[in-house]
């Protein structure tokens, strides 16, 4: 790496550093590292700020399904200015977005000062956005924009009755509900969290149920039809309850697996009322989809989020937080400021 081209003011820059001290046995620190520390990649990005997400937090607790190699920086958000960029994609100076991808997974993340990645991986910010707000967003937001999209190319249109969202406090949830109140849609979310109705109604919630009304069912093949989609985030029996009482033509996305990755269901969803599932892939999401998704929430995003929904940190204050998504704890969004 070329040093005087960068114009670095030293040879490190700040990061959160997870390292493997013995088996199993994981330390967070907030530290120094050098710049040989980031990958061989063409466009180089001073990290501005990042945002807290439940792979984040399985990356910072050492999770090996999440990242392989320690030490490693995690951040599968980043919105910053680009330094440099070799294949002259980007422009230096230029406002940009990096989600997903390997980013924070195996190549050091977003909770450092810098990234560098290929340009294939980068977005430039859209109007409507700064890049305080970009993350406020982040994976979460992108994933509940692909879900509420990928329910629209199936043509489940505001006027055809309620949509759920499970899982509806967390970050992936809370937004799905906020987009789709947007647009229109009347939505029902289920949280264990039922302290937290009035959180949900300032989103947009037209009712809220508690997630033990979807899983308390009987094991019959097909229920009561009681939503036309969903926007399910936890996975397990909760995805399996879901499908068995949506509509006629109806629709899930689904993109967690909280309560497990294996699904037991049956066929009959599909081929007696024409249930479609849909699965949502944030990390490999193709541009030019990425890019209507990134316009779609800039456009949305004019609609102000609910006082409290955002908590801004410091990144050497981030450690409480990690604790508090992986106990189920986090309500809203974790905006992280990277010095």
């Amino acid at each position: 790496m070329d040093k005087k081209n960068i114009q670095m003011s030293s040879n490190t820059f700040t990061a959160l550093v997870v390292e493997e001290h013995t088996e199993n046995t994981f330390e967070q620190t907030v530290k120094e590292v050098p710049y040989s520390f980031l990958t061989d990649h063409e466009v180089l990005i001073r990290v501005h700020y990042s945002s807290l997400n439940y792979k984040d937090a399985l990356s910072a607790s050492g999770n090996k399904g999440v990242s392989r190699k320690f030490p490693h920086i995690p951040g599968i958000d980043a919105a910053g200015t680009v330094v440099k960029d070799s294949s002259g994609t980007f422009n230096k100076g230029e406002q940009v977005i990096v989600t997903g991808r390997d980013l924070g997974s195996n190549t050091p993340g977003g909770f450092g000062q810098y990234i560098k990645v290929p340009p294939g991986w980068v977005v430039t910010l859209p109007d409507g956005l700064d890049l305080s707000s970009s993350m406020t967003f982040g994976t979460a937001g992108f994933t509940a924009m692909y879900g509420v999209k990928r329910l629209q190319r199936e043509l489940i249109s505001p006027d055809g009755g309620p949509v759920l969202v499970t899982g509806a406090t967390g970050g992936v949830g809370s937004l799905s509900v906020f987009f789709l109140a947007r647009l229109g849609y009347q939505v029902c979310a289920a949280t264990g969290k039922m302290d937290k109705t009035d959180f949900l109604k300032s989103l947009g919630a037209s009712t809220v149920i508690h997630r033990d009304e979807v899983t308390n069912v009987k094991s019959s093949m097909l229920l009561s039809r009681t939503w036309n989609g969903a926007i399910e985030t936890v996975g397990g029996a909760m995805l399996d309850a879901v499908i068995r009482q949506t509509n006629h033509d109806g629709a899930v996305a689904c993109c967690g697996n909280i309560l497990g990755h294996e699904l037991n269901t049956n066929i009959y969803p599909f081929i007696l009322r024409g249930v479609s599932l849909l699965g949502i892939d944030s990390a490999i999401c193709k541009m030019p989809m990425r890019l209507q998704i990134w316009e779609s929430i800039a456009e949305l995003s004019k609609n102000a989020l609910p006082e409290g929904f955002i908590k801004e940190v410091k990144l050497q204050d981030i450690k409480p937080e990690i604790d508090a998504i992986l106990h189920g704890k986090q309500v809203g969004r974790i905006l992280v400021k990277i010095p």
